[in-house]
């Protein structure tokens, strides 16, 4: 039973008005964490520009005050959740009355972008990559065709020149020696100079990589779970009440359950929900 949905039952009523006051005040908390400041980042075409972001370890020090509240609550500790360039952070909290168990879910979804630093180290590492890349052009076709030849040559060698794309990537999976040899002998295919270059444009891409700057944004408002899973911005804060009958959880039960002893019991621990998003 989630504390906001509708209910004629007057200790249910009375839940929901205080459901409400902690949303708010978590809504205040999570805007006042991810206030932006501004940032000057630079694109892929070397423009610099200006943009606004936060910082998320602003979010881990509310969700940690939390944890630090609800000590007498069952935590896993902050958990991230990370797909393409969205990202969560939340929290799931639960604790036992008895019959009863008091579920907290508090989490923050936000997209991550990435630009570059604004330094003059990027545009020195681009000119030399760009170099690199048309000098070894046409070297790098030659060598997708040696490498063909190589690797035709090694099946006829082992028998099996008429096995397909398919067949030939289980081969080179399941046998990582005979994958290591070929690529051993496609690279020693190359000469000394195209080597030396690919190597450096190995060392370039992975110099630029360490210039990345992640920026993050998201929207100030409460979303609720299936807007979460569709990967909206926004925050999210479930109280949820279930019964324990048979070692199982239910949802729905009947409210007329909760005794005047764990309506008690129960209304302490939201109690102990809203002193931490107070403090």
């Amino acid at each position: 039973m989630r504390l906001g949905s509708k209910s004629k039952n007057k200790f249910l009523l009375n839940l929901n008005i205080k459901n409400q006051n902690i949303q708010n005040d978590f809504l205040n908390k999570i805007t006042d964490a991810t206030k932006t400041v501004n940032a000057k980042v630079m694109l892929g075409d070397s423009t610099v520009k200006e943009l606004s972001t936060f910082d998320p370890k602003n979010i881990e020090k509310f969700f940690n005050h939390i944890i630090t509240s609800l000590n007498d609550w069952s935590s896993q500790g902050i958990s991230y959740s990370y797909n393409d360039d969205i990202r969560r952070i939340f929290v799931k909290f639960e604790v036992m009355e008895e019959e009863f168990v008091i579920s907290l879910h508090v989490s923050v979804q936000f997209h991550v972008l990435l630009y570059y630093k604004p330094e003059q180290k990027v545009l020195l590492l681009q000119k030399e990559l760009s170099e690199i890349i048309d000098r070894t052009a046409e070297s790098d076709s030659n060598y997708s065709v040696e490498g063909n030849k190589i690797i035709l040559q090694k099946l006829q060698e082992l028998g099996s020149d008429k096995i397909n794309e398919q067949n030939l990537f289980e081969l080179f999976y399941n046998d990582e020696n005979l994958s290591k040899i070929l690529s051993k002998k496609i690279e020693n295919s190359q000469d000394n100079e195209i080597l030396q270059l690919n190597n450096r444009k190995k060392e370039l891409l992975q110099q630029l990589d360490d210039l990345l700057l992640e920026t993050f944004q998201t929207s100030q408002i409460l979303i609720d779970e299936q807007k979460l899973v569709n990967g909206e911005e926004g925050c999210l804060c479930n109280i949820d009440i279930e019964h324990l009958e048979d070692n199982s959880k239910h949802g729905l039960f009947d409210p007329d359950l909760i005794t005047d002893e764990f309506q008690q019991k129960i209304d302490k621990r939201i109690n102990q929900i809203i002193a931490s998003m107070d403090n």
